[in-house]
């Protein structure tokens, strides 16, 4: 059969694959329609799994609160480039992968992507066919709930950082001020007694070596490093920390004014600790030159 342009149209407006690769399907399947959307999306599967080994760094924090504001999903999804993550088409299947998370309490990532769309297709599914489509190699990086029998708040700066906070009492205001706290002042953990005990037992032992580099008598030195804890706390703990917006006070006096507390937060940075591989691109050039030549 011959491979017309409006059939072309059709099946990009169809798949969104570019115009020689629709014309190509076409006639692959001569002219079958159904089988050639297939066969895009085949093509477009096996370029997502030649593309999975490269580094994801961009992306965006996708949030869903359910509507009584008494649970939320966060997801941090991954993209290669600043420019894909912008798009309208990337953000929206974050904002679905957010949804399906509230809807089935699933964050375990190898689970999450089984789930089905509101297209039928599961997650990986639509993801690879994404990748193929786009170019860009794409992943789901981590899925967290926050659950509470007060009222969750969120705050998003830009697309980069998203904050989900558990709060009881207070009100709209006083939990967006607190989420955007949270994105800015990066605690650690609400109180001191949810601070992880290695990561206080590795800066105590740093402060026990600091302090006897001092000299100064034994229980000098028991002193000094009972007040530098304090002090560590303080500073990576929510209510220890100077309120961003009125340092005059901490985070636990501004939530005892209003006779509110937090129960818990997460708070998720796009690339947040992924190892991003550094390049010359002059001895890129130069290497893609010699293998050229050889």
């Amino acid at each position: 059969m011959a491979v017309t342009a409006s059939m072309v149209k059709q099946l990009r407006e169809m798949t969104g694959a570019g115009m020689m690769d629709c014309k190509k399907a076409l006639g692959e399947t001569d002219g079958n329609m159904d089988d050639a959307v297939e066969f895009l999306r085949k093509k477009g599967m096996a370029g997502a799994d030649k593309k999975a080994g490269r580094t994801a760094a961009e992306g965006v924090v996708a949030i869903a609160i359910a509507d009584d504001k008494k649970k939320a999903a966060i997801v941090e999804v991954n993209c290669e480039t600043d420019f894909v993550a912008k798009g309208d088409e990337f953000k929206t299947f974050a904002d679905e992968v957010a949804q399906i998370v509230l809807n089935t309490n699933c964050v375990d990532v190898e689970a999450i992507l089984n789930e089905k769309m509101a297209s039928g297709q599961t997650i990986d599914e639509r993801r690879r066919e994404m990748v193929g489509k786009i170019g860009e190699n794409m992943t789901i990086r981590r899925a967290e709930l926050v659950e509470t029998s007060g009222q969750i708040g969120q705050y998003q700066h830009g697309e980069k950082i998203g904050v989900v906070v558990a709060m009881e009492g207070g009100d709209d205001a006083l939990i967006r001020d607190v989420a955007m706290h949270v994105a800015a002042a990066k605690p650690s953990a609400v109180s001191a007694d949810d601070v992880d005990q290695e990561m206080v037992e590795k800066e105590r032992k740093f402060q026990i070596e600091q302090a006897q580099d001092s000299g100064k008598p034994a229980e000098i030195i028991e002193k000094m490093i009972e007040g530098r804890m304090r002090k560590y706390l303080q500073e990576i703990t929510l209510l220890g920390q100077a309120f961003v917006k009125d340092p005059d006070q901490t985070v636990e006096k501004l939530l005892k004014a209003s006779d509110a507390s937090v129960n818990s937060f997460v708070r998720l940075e796009v690339g947040e600790g992924i190892e991003i591989e550094e390049t010359n691109f002059a001895d890129e050039v130069a290497a893609a030159a010699a293998a050229v030549k050889g």
